[in-house]
């Protein structure tokens, strides 16, 4: 989908990633919604689009873990922008560097609120809207600690795993509408997550987190909107977001319905999928057969051994 002339929400637009999106788009033509809890940054946003884009550009200040004040938002956008055509679901937090023993309970559900439900309440407000344009898209950022642990990140991977599964599901549920659906999976980006999570980083200043350097908001902005516009179903943003500079080896394809021609089940499933059916065979062998052997020839006249015993007579 081209995003000239399209209404697209933005979360989180009032700072890093989010605040990049917002301008981007504005350069390409769309009309912008930008949501941020932060007030002041959204405003610095706005001055930052310039005079000549603002007129494009309405901001809203929203908690997006506040299911209630979500759903409203469709319809101040409409009445704004006439339209909604996409969402980005860029709003993000991460947690105290800290093992999930000493993790406070109050930060579990915040983490949940705003990284997953957040999402989930802005898609569920929207896809009425977006299944009635000719074509609309979602793009969902979840994070490469959503694939591997980051020490001292436990929950934190845990929201962008389950915010990844519902994306792709999304993917599969929608795969026959207009609404195209996206995932992106950053590495590390310059922004301010950091101070606006509220947390500190441990050794910080010892330089060792310079070991490579995190790319730029702007191009991982950038970058994320080009998928956008291309279809991507999957987006890699950021140099440590790679594997020995290929992505990484994560399912092939989102899963789509099994009549989808470009449906293909990847060889390491059959094996595993094979391997459980086996497993599964021994285990009822052995439960329903054993006895039959010290007994033989019942399998010929008991009907429990006969039934386990029927495809070797």
């Amino acid at each position: 989908m081209k995003v000239k002339n399209k209404v697209i929400v933005v979360t989180g637009g009032g700072s890093g990633i989010g605040r990049e999106l917002v301008l981007s788009l504005l350069r390409r033509g769309s009309r912008v919604a930008a949501l941020d809890i932060n007030q002041d940054a959204l405003l610095e946003t706005m001055e930052l689009a310039g005079p000549d884009k603002r007129e494009r550009l309405s901001l809203h200040v929203i908690n997006i873990s506040e299911k209630a004040f979500i759903d409203q938002l469709p319809g101040q956008i409409v009445e704004r922008h006439g339209q909604v055509d996409g969402i980005i679901n860029n709003a993000g937090i991460i947690q105290p560097f800290v093992k999930l023993n000493n993790l406070d309970h109050e930060v579990v559900q915040r983490l949940f609120n705003i990284n997953f439900f957040g999402p989930y309440y802005m898609i569920r407000a929207f896809l009425p809207q977006l299944l009635e344009r000719p074509s609309a898209h979602i793009v969902n950022v979840s994070s490469m600690g959503g694939f591997l642990p980051v020490p001292g990140q436990t929950i934190y991977g845990a929201t962008k795993a389950a915010l990844k599964l519902m994306t792709e599901g999304l993917i599969s549920e929608l795969a026959d509408t207009n609404v195209h659906v996206s995932i992106v999976y950053p590495g590390a980006i310059r922004t301010n997550i950091t101070a606006n999570s509220g947390i500190d980083v441990p050794g910080a200043s010892s330089g060792k987190e310079q070991k490579f350097k995190a790319m730029d908001a702007a191009l991982a902005a950038n970058q994320m909107i080009d998928g956008m516009e291309k279809g991507k179903e999957r987006m890699f943003i950021g140099k440590d977001s790679k594997n020995d500079g290929s992505p990484l080896p994560a399912e092939s394809r989102i899963r789509r319905p099994p009549d989808c021609k470009k449906h293909e089940i990847p060889p390491e499933f059959l094996t595993r999928g094979i391997f459980l059916i086996s497993v599964q065979f021994i285990q009822n062998f052995w439960m329903s057969g054993w006895h039959c052997l010290h007994t033989w020839p019942a399998p010929v006249s008991s009907p429990t051994c006969s039934t386990v015993f029927r495809p070797f007579l």
